[in-house]
């Protein structure tokens, strides 16, 4: 017959059980885990969105998107900015950015009205230097908590001491956003890669930044192509990088040069294919980057041919990956 000290101990420890058991089932799940909530730059379908701006969000909602990443410029960017874009709308074939002729508001509604949220915007450098206010104000409007630049202007990396400015740049802009309520990220396009009197400029910024005032986005495609191991930055920076570009290789190639300028982008943009269609290994590389504090894994695709297959076959990869930790 059990006595009195036993029953209690033996209770405590079920008690214990049925609080342990969940937990235990939690960490199984996330040890091959998919990907809940997958993300598009919507870059990737430009065109589509110019043509007919809610039938596009009508179709990524349809396929079962769940975030949208936004670029500039913007209603409240800058004049430098919006110049700067006025230039190359005549390279990439379309003119509309930003909300697409709406307001915050109405884009904030159209997107709720098709259960999609937007964590992250690619906006001017200018505009994050003299504008942050109205970029936050923005940001919160949509629920974004990420606003950064695609790319350092080629002026302001020349050599450097040009990177060694642009990372204490970085962390006053850091300093604002996060005043302001939201956070700041730099996206790498791939230049930065190779050594500069034996320093790497990547890794200068990184170890230079504040990592509570600057985070970063990997785009594996521009990563690889500028000669890194994705892998072995995500395990180095664990907490840095907070979202990532996935888009594939038809086979591994590298920049002709550095990867300083648009031309070396231009030449790989035939190499670009949709992920899970190519050569990259997304497993490995997209499990280290959730180990490593990715919250946001973002598809895209700078040389889409077939918009719908495209989205649909780059979601069905996505969303059924599974990732290990």
């Amino acid at each position: 017959m059990i006595n009195r000290r036993k029953f209690i101990k033996s209770s405590a420890t079920m008690a214990a059980g049925t609080v342990i058991a969940p937990s235990i089932l939690a960490a199984c799940d996330r040890g091959s885990s998919e990907i809940d909530k997958v993300g598009l730059q919507l870059w990737s379908i430009a065109k589509t969105l110019e043509k007919d701006f809610t039938g596009g969000l009508d179709l990524l909602s349809q396929i079962g998107y769940k975030e949208l990443e936004l670029f500039g410029p913007y209603p409240f960017s800058t004049e430098k900015d919006k110049v700067t874009w006025k230039n190359i709308i005549p390279l990439v074939g379309f003119a509309q950015s930003g909300y697409f002729g709406h307001t915050a508001k109405e884009l904030k509604q159209l997107l709720d009205d098709r259960d999609l949220t937007t964590p992250s915007m690619h906006i001017g450098l200018d505009t994050l230097r003299n504008k942050m206010g109205e970029t936050a104000e923005a940001a919160h409007v949509l629920g974004q908590q990420y606003a950064g630049i695609a790319s350092i202007p080629e002026a302001e990396r020349s050599d450097l001491d040009g990177y060694k400015r642009m990372a204490d740049d970085f962390n006053e802009i850091g300093a604002k956003a996060k005043a302001n309520g939201i956070r700041f990220m730099y996206h790498n396009h791939g230049y930065g890669l190779q050594e500069i009197d034996g320093i790497i400029p990547l890794n200068l910024i990184l170890e230079r930044t504040d990592p509570e005032l600057v985070f970063f986005e990997m785009d594996i495609f521009w990563t690889i192509a500028g000669g890194a191991d994705p892998v072995k930055y995500l395990d180095a920076n664990p907490g840095r990088y907070k979202l990532m570009h996935v888009k594939d290789m038809t086979k591994r190639v590298r920049f002709s040069g550095d990867g300083g300028n648009p031309k070396q982008w231009v030449e790989l943009f035939p190499y670009i294919t949709d992920a899970g269609s190519g050569v990259l290994d997304f497993k490995t590389i997209l499990s280290h980057a959730r180990k490593s504090g990715v919250d946001h894994f973002i598809l895209e695709n700078d040389a889409i041919t077939d918009p719908k297959r495209s989205l649909e076959d780059g979601y069905k990869f996505l969303s059924t990956l599974k990732l290990t930790q």
